[in-house]
C-alpha cells in the first residue's frame, strides 16, 4: 500500500498534506444506491473478464488469418493475461494516485480503444500489441468494480452487491465461449473484439456523474517495491501460460521464468512484510478471512478455469462438435449460475452461515463434475449440459458467501487494494488450472494410448471383428491406421476422464480452507432503503 508524503517543513512536522479531491460530484446518500452506476461497473467487470475465453473460439479462425503457428497464435492469449496479472494488483496505489473517478474512466476509455484497435490488427505483431494494451486498461476493472459496488451499497445490503457483481465474474468466463462461437461462426473473428465497444461506450455514459469524489492522495512511490512484483507476476503468468507450449522445464526460457518469479516473489515478500509503504499493503495477508477467503478463490480459479479449458477440446477436438455448438453447451450453466447467485445474495447468505453455503457450493460444483469423469465418446449435448448445470448451481453458492466472508474484515478504505490482489490470485489460481489440465491432457492421453496399444496383438479377439465391421482384414495397408486412430480417441477419452476426476478432487479439498475463516455474522434480514 502507498503512504502519504510527510511535509517534513516548518512547523508542520510530519504532517501530511491536505488530501486533494477529485473534480465531480459530492458523496451520494447513504442509503441511495446509483443503479446507472451498478450496471456500468457490472458491464465493465463483465467484459474484462469475458475477454479471457471469448478469444479462445476464434483462436484457429485466427490462425489462418495471420499465417501464424499454434505456438506464435497463443501470444494473443499470453500476452493479455501477462498485462492484465502485472497491472491488476497495482489497483490500490493507481486509485489512489489517479484518483477512483480518473481511474475508472481511463480503463474504460482505454479497453474500449483497445477493443476495436484489436478488432482492426493486420497482422499477429499489431494484434500482440494492441491486446498488451487491452490487458494493461482492463486489469483495474474487476477489482474497481468490487470496490466500488461493496462502497455503494450498505453493509447489511453486500450479500445482493456481490450477487449482482458475481453475475458479471463468474458467469462471463463460462458465457465467453459461447458468444465467441456464435459471432465467429455467423460473423467474423474480429466481432468478438468489437462486441466490446458499444458496451464499452455504454458503460462510460452510465458511469459518468454517478461516480462520487473521493479524496486524492500525494503519495509516495515504492519503485524497488513496484518492479519485483512486476518481475514476480509477469514471470509466473508467462511461465504458467507458456509452459505447455514449450514443453515446461525441458525449456531454458521457462527455467529462467521461473527462477525468476520465486526469488523476485520471495525478494517482495521479505522486503515488504513490516513496510509501511510497500507497493501492495502487505499486512492484509494478516487478516484470517482474508488470505483464507483468497486461497480458496484461487483454489476454485483452478478448478472452473481448468473446466472451462477442457470443454472445448473435448466437445470440438474429440466429438467433432462445431465451435458455435461447442459454445452453447456453457449456456445452461451460465443461466443456472446467475439464478443461483441471485437467489445466493438475496436470501441464502441472510439465513445461513456463510461457511456452510460455500461448503455447499463445493460439494455441488464437485457432484456435476464427477459424471464427467465417466464420459464416453457417445456422450450427447445433454449428457454434458446436465452435469454442467449441477456445477453451475455450486458456482452460484459459492462466490458470494466467500466474497462477503472475505471482505467482512477489510476497512473500506482498502477495497480497492484488496480487490486488486483477490482478483489477482483469481486470475492466477486461473492460470494455473489452465496449465495443469494442459499438462495432463499430454500426459495422461499418452500413458492411455501405451496401455491400450498394449493389447494389440494377433491374439486380440475384438480386432478381428472390429476391422471387418469395417470392411478390412487384419493384413489390409489401412487396418493399422485404422487401429491406431481409434486407440488415440480412446486414449483421449480417458485422459479426459482423468481431467475430470483431477477437477472434482481439487474442488472437494477446498473445504478445509472454509472453515479457516472466522464465523461472519449474519446480514441482517431487516429491509435497507433503496
Amino acid at each position: 500500500m502507498t503512504r502519504r508524503k510527510a511535509s517534513g517543513k516548518g512547523g508542520s512536522g510530519g504532517k501530511p498534506p491536505p488530501e486533494r479531491s477529485e473534480p465531480g460530484l459530492g458523496e451520494p446518500e447513504s442509503d441511495h444506491v446509483p443503479i446507472a452506476l451498478v450496471v456500468a461497473v457490472v458491464l465493465t467487470a463483465f467484459l474484462e473478464v469475458l475477454d479471457i475465453t471469448i478469444v479462445n473460439v476464434a483462436l484457429p479462425h485466427m490462425l489462418g488469418a495471420f499465417a501464424a503457428t499454434p505456438d506464435q497464435i497463443t501470444w494473443i492469449l499470453t500476452s493479455y493475461m501477462v498485462a492484465a496479472a502485472v497491472v491488476m494488483p497495482l489497483t490500490g496505489f493507481l486509485s489512489n494516485w489517479l484518483g477512483r473517478r480518473r481511474l475508472l474512466f481511463l480503463s474504460i476509455v482505454g479497453f474500449t480503444a483497445s477493443s476495436a484497435l484489436c478488432g482492426m490488427a493486420w497482422n499477429l505483431e499489431s494484434m500482440v500489441v494492441f491486446r498488451l494494451a487491452q490487458g494493461v486498461f482492463g486489469a483495474p476493472l474487476v477489482p474497481l468494480s468490487q470496490g466500488i459496488i461493496l462502497d455503494a451499497f450498505p453493509k447489511e445490503r453486500h450479500g445482493q452487491a456481490l450477487a449482482i457483481f458475481g453475475l458479471g465474474i463468474m458467469v462471463a468466463p463460462v458465457a465467453g465461449p459461447a458468444l465467441g462461437g456464435y459471432l465467429t461462426e455467423l460473423y467474423s473473428w474480429r466481432t468478438v473484439f468489437y462486441i466490446n465497444i458499444p458496451i464499452g461506450i455504454f458503460a462510460l455514459v452510465l458511469a459518468m456523474g454517478h461516480l462520487p469524489k473521493r479524496a486524492i492522495k500525494d503519495i509516495q512511490t515504492d519503485w524497488v517495491g513496484l518492479g519485483l512484483l512486476v518481475l514476480a507476476v509477469g514471470s509466473l503468468q508467462y511461465v504458467l501460460d507458456q509452459g505447455q507450449t514449450r514443453d515446461w522445464f525441458n525449456s531454458k526460457v521457462i527455467v529462467v521464468g521461473t527462477i525468476i518469479a520465486v526469488f523476485a516473489s520471495a525478494a517482495f515478500f521479505l522486503r515488504g512484510w513490516n513496510k509501511s509503504n510497500n507497493i501492495i499493503d502487505l499486512s492484509l495477508l494478516k487478516n484470517r478471512n482474508f488470505i483464507a477467503g483468497t486461497l480458496a478463490i484461487t483454489a476454485y480459479g483452478i478448478s472452473l478455469y481448468g473446466w472451462m479449458a477442457v470443454m472445448p477440446l473435448f466437445t470440438q477436438r474429440l466429438l467433432g462438435y462445431p465451435a458455435d455448438l461447442a459454445g452453447t453447451l456453457f449456456i445452461p450453466r451460465a443461466l443456472v449460475s446467475a439464478l443461483t447467485l441471485a437467489i445466493t445474495g438475496s436470501i441464502l447468505v441472510r439465513m445461513f452461515d456463510a461457511r456452510w453455503l460455500v461448503t455447499a457450493g463445493l460439494i455441488f460444483t464437485a457432484l456435476g463434475t464427477f459424471p464427467m469423469a465417466y464420459f464416453s465418446l457417445y456422450v450427447d449435448f445433454w449428457g454434458i449440459a446436465t452435469p454442467g448445470m449441477i456445477a453451475g448451481i455450486g458456482t452460484g453458492l459459492f462466490f458470494v458467501p466467500l466474497t462477503a466472508t472475505a471482505f467482512s474484515t477489510v476497512p473500506n478504505a482498502k477495497y480497492d487494494e484488496a480487490s486488486g490482489f483477490y482478483a489477482l490470485m483469481r486470475g492466477i489460481g486461473g492460470s494455473i488450472g489452465i496449465a495443469v489440465v494442459s499438462w495432463l491432457l499430454v500426459r495422461q492421453s499418452q500413458i492411455h494410448f501405451n496401455e491400450l496399444t498394449a493389447h494389440i496383438t494377433p491374439f486380440n479377439r475384438d480386432l478381428v471383428p472390429y476391422l471387418a465391421e469395417r470392411g478390412l482384414g487384419p493384413l489390409s495397408p489401412e487396418a493399422g491406421p485404422a487401429v491406431v486412430q481409434e486407440i488415440t480417441r480412446q486414449a483421449y477419452m480417458l485422459a479426459f476422464n482423468d481431467i475430470f476426476w483431477f477437477i472434482a478432487v481439487v474442488t472437494l479439498a477446498i473445504i478445509p480452507l472454509v472453515f479457516l475463516m472466522k464465523r461472519p455474522e449474519k446480514v441482517s434480514l431487516v429491509p435497507a432503503r433503496a
